[in-house]
């Protein structure tokens, strides 16, 4: 997660290349998953993270990286509710 987050940090001025990056690792996640060096929660955990970077708006990029409860261990996305269109 670290590595995710000091990535974007380090891009929070490139959003384009950061999301170039993120593709990058979801790639390594995968390997990792599949070596057995990271665990299906985790991964789970880091694209949940991911998908919400990747479909950001440059607007919407500095919010995502400023959202520090976005950031914590234990952090879900929230669920819309059934009635939502």
């Amino acid at each position: 997660m670290l590595e995710l987050r000091d990535m974007c940090e380090r891009n929070f001025d490139n959003p384009e290349e950061a999301k170039r990056r993120i593709r990058q690792m979801q790639v390594e996640w995968q390997e990792c998953l599949e070596n057995g060096s990271l665990s299906s929660v985790n991964k789970e955990a880091l694209d949940s993270r991911a998908i919400r970077l990747l479909s950001c708006t440059d607007g919407e990029w500095l919010n995502w990286l400023d959202d520090l409860e976005f950031w914590k261990t234990g952090w879900k996305p929230v669920q819309d509710s059934p009635d939502k269109v």
